[in-house]
């Protein structure tokens, strides 16, 4: 039987009614939570009624086999706290339908994956992390969320499912389809992006300690507080910043904790989220260095204590020639004219699995370049197209 865009269509917002948000297509289905391993039981299901063999490593991540040795098509399946619907799902409901499609017409040999934490509760792409090695297990176990779960707790509420690490020379390569998170396809009337290398990124834990003290007696230049601190820090940062960046590169402090976060209250601590992103690794070593420096400059001119945590990240990434080459070729086969090579500025699994298999990945628009948030869409013809060009490119590959 051939490629069901229909099937694949209600498959992906079939997986949207786990952890559904109540808000236009929304989601909330992070890593590990009753959404996300209700989630992963019914993809298991879906993989077996496919013909696939449903398989959990011991991090939770979900294989889909389709035969001892097969092309790997995939994504994940978790969501930001306030997460749209196919960030992630896309790929791994496009891969299920191709590997299922394959399999009933007697196709080349394809398995389908959803890999574990892609969006960061506990690290940073922590399924693929620990299975491309990158990280072992135990030190993947450590790693806590911004409620101080762990990883290792909240993994043993799948220790009922979960077998054994499986080999990465059982797969030939990965392919992972996805939407853009970016307005670039849409504004230039494309409609597939071939990937050619995934930017690398970097992410660590900084906080400020200073003295919480009475918002109303405590002079100003007596003050050691704390979010005076993280505001400087952030003024600083950009200026030393200037001449290091190129337009490409980007920065974020994403997640910030204020205590005691109380209006009357000189703020006595604050812990907050860096990232930065940019497609050289030196670059990224230089942006390193700035930041701790000004964190540790700037903690001294305030009275505060600056602490920095481990630094977490991941290189850039190429994704292999030869799959660039079968998914330009499926690309101009079915939308002449209307796609073209392009990097990615978001990190995604395919750029851990480049380090240990070929791998390749494509993009289909997303809807004003929205994405981490309820509202991110794509139109569906734009997601059956993608869907088609996949499962052309996995046959060329897989055969």
């Amino acid at each position: 039987m051939p490629l069901d865009p229909q099937k694949f269509l209600d498959d992906l917002h079939k997986l949207r009614s786990f952890g559904a948000s109540g808000a236009g297509k929304g989601v909330v289905r992070q890593a590990y939570s009753d959404a996300d391993i209700a989630a992963r039981k019914w993809l298991a299901g879906r993989m077996k009624e496919a013909g696939l063999e449903p398989h959990f490593d011991p991090l939770g991540n979900l294989f889909g086999l389709g035969g001892e040795r097969s092309l790997l098509l995939g994504s994940h399946s978790d969501s930001q706290p306030e997460g749209g619907w196919l960030d992630g799902a896309l790929g791994v409901i496009a891969g299920l339908e191709v590997a299922r499609a394959a399999k009933e017409d007697g196709g080349p040999p394809i398995s389908c994956v959803s890999f574990q934490d892609e969006e960061g509760r506990f690290g940073v792409l922590t399924g693929s992390d620990v299975w491309s090695g990158k990280l072992t297990l135990e030190e993947a176990e450590g790693f806590a969320d911004d409620q101080g779960n762990t990883l290792a707790d909240m993994r043993g509420r799948m220790a009922d499912l979960v077998g054994d690490f499986l080999p990465h020379d059982r797969f030939t390569g990965f392919l992972e389809m996805h939407i853009e998170q970016g307005p670039y396809l849409e504004e230039t009337g494309l409609r597939i992006g071939v990937v050619t290398d995934i930017v690398g990124i970097r992410d660590m834990r900084i906080s400020f300690e200073g003295r919480q003290n009475h918002a109303g007696t405590t002079p100003m230049h007596l003050r050691r507080d704390a979010f005076q601190a993280l505001s400087a820090f952030n003024a600083a940062l950009n200026s030393r910043f200037a001449n290091v960046v190129t337009p490409a590169t980007v920065w974020t402090i994403g997640h910030v904790a204020l205590h005691p976060n109380a209006s009357s209250v000189v703020p006595g601590r604050v812990e907050f989220s860096m990232q930065w992103r940019d497609a050289e690794a030196d670059r990224l070593a230089r942006m390193e260095n700035i930041i701790k420096e000004t964190a540790q400059e700037i903690a001294a001119g305030h009275g505060v204590k600056a602490e920095l945590g481990p630094l977490m990240g991941i290189e850039p990434a190429a994704m292999d020639a030869r799959f660039q080459a079968e998914l330009a070729d499926a690309a101009e086969a079915l939308a002449p004219g209307k796609w073209k090579k392009m990097p990615s500025g978001a990190l995604h699994d395919a750029a851990n699995m480049a380090t240990v298999m070929p791998a390749g990945m494509l993009f289909v628009p997303s809807i004003g370049g929205i994405s981490h948030a309820f509202d991110e869409d794509t139109d569906e013809a734009d997601l059956v197209l993608g869907l088609q060009v996949l499962d052309r490119a996995a046959r060329a590959l897989a055969g």
